[in-house]
């Protein structure tokens, strides 16, 4: 089976808005990001098994808000009480998980084909985000991820790294062209490229 990504038909590549006369290097980035294993766990209230001690891929769940742990190919995004969303290069992990999450205390939901990835990274990534969005992106730093809506479409944001910015924005598959033109709309005043 062919899996086709949310915005197979819409991202092109290419220069687009206020670009010219400028070096490309300065200019945003915009790409869609494709096969992520992206899974949500989240523990049942009544479950007395401690989280802490589950390891998947070397990294321990963390109940600490807008908090993310990582390594090189998996991120935990904290997503809410007892509440995470992992995102991973490694697709094999889900065998793991599954063995690791008992059902009895934890849902163990797979979402890779029901999201929509989009990637923005340059010195301007924040101030696309504040013109849809109500945080206050000058708080989010390396390492944070937070739940919002922006331009009425609800997102996760998780800020991968601030030298330069690198911001991964997560929406519903089916919001999904809607959000990535709200994001290129709001670009075009700083130009971007889109890879």
């Amino acid at each position: 089976m062919i899996s086709i990504s949310a915005l197979n038909y819409i991202h092109k590549l290419g220069l687009f808005g206020n670009h010219e006369n400028k070096n490309e290097e300065n200019l945003l980035k915009v790409s869609e990001i494709k096969n992520l294993l992206i899974v949500q766990i989240v523990q049942y209230k009544n479950s007395t098994i401690s989280f802490e001690n589950i390891n998947i891929d070397s990294l321990k769940l963390k109940n600490e808000p807008i908090n993310v742990v990582n390594s090189n190919d998996t991120r935990i995004l904290w997503n809410g009480p007892k509440n995470w969303l992992l995102v991973s290069t490694k697709k094999e992990l889900l065998k793991n998980i599954l063995e690791s999450f008992k059902e009895t205390d934890f849902a163990v939901t797979d979402l890779s084909h029901s999201r929509a990835v989009i990637e923005i990274k340059g010195q301007n990534a924040k101030e696309i985000l504040k013109k849809g969005c109500p945080y206050n992106f000058n708080l989010l730093n390396k390492g944070n991820s937070i739940n919002s809506t922006y331009n009425g479409i609800a997102f996760t944001a998780d800020m991968i790294d601030d030298n330069p910015v690198k911001i991964r924005l997560f929406s519903l598959r089916s919001f999904g062209e809607s959000f990535y033109h709200s994001i290129t709309d709001s670009s075009l005043e700083f130009g971007y490229k889109a890879i």
